[in-house]
């Protein structure tokens, strides 16, 4: 009967990669769940592997996967003398907004940590900006003020 000899977490490479080792005379079939229900290859989801002997090694392939592809991933693999499953967990993204605690509720259910920075570091990357525009409105008028004054004037004192 077919053993599954490896199941390892999903890993980045191109695609994200859970790879697997199956072991089993003759060939098994080798198919996936998803949450106990059978999973469609797709474009976005497809298996890649080879046999090699009695061994079939790959990977089931995630193209760009979200948090909806999160959960548990179970491989099936079959052949006439028997059937073998292994199970890992697969966690891709985190969801984009936490649940809502009601159907017309707007209340974030976490505190953003984007806020908490250094006040001192904040006071003096505010004040590094409002030097670097002051210096800039400075020049601005110095350059408007050369312009109008040393600018080309026009010949015999005509004005156009």
């Amino acid at each position: 009967p077919p053993r599954i000899l490896t199941l390892e977490e999903p890993v980045q490479h191109m695609d994200h990669c859970i790879a697997f080792a199956v072991h089993g005379n003759p060939a098994p079939t080798l198919h996936w769940l998803h949450n106990g229900q059978v999973l469609r290859e797709t474009e976005i989801i497809r298996m890649e592997f080879y046999q090699q002997g009695e061994v079939s090694e790959g990977c089931l392939l995630f193209n760009k996967p979200t948090h909806y592809n999160n959960g548990n991933y179970t491989i099936v693999a079959t052949n006439q003398l028997g059937s073998a499953n292994q199970t890992i967990k697969g966690y891709f993204l985190e969801k984009p907004f936490p649940a809502m605690s009601g159907l017309f509720s707007f209340q974030m259910q976490y505190t953003p940590k984007l806020l908490c920075v250094d006040s001192k570091a904040l006071f003096f990357q505010v004040s590094i900006a409002v030097g670097l525009a002051a210096f800039a409105c400075v020049l601005l008028v110095v350059l408007f003020i050369m312009i109008n004054k040393y600018g080309r004037r026009s010949k015999f004192g005509m004005k156009g």
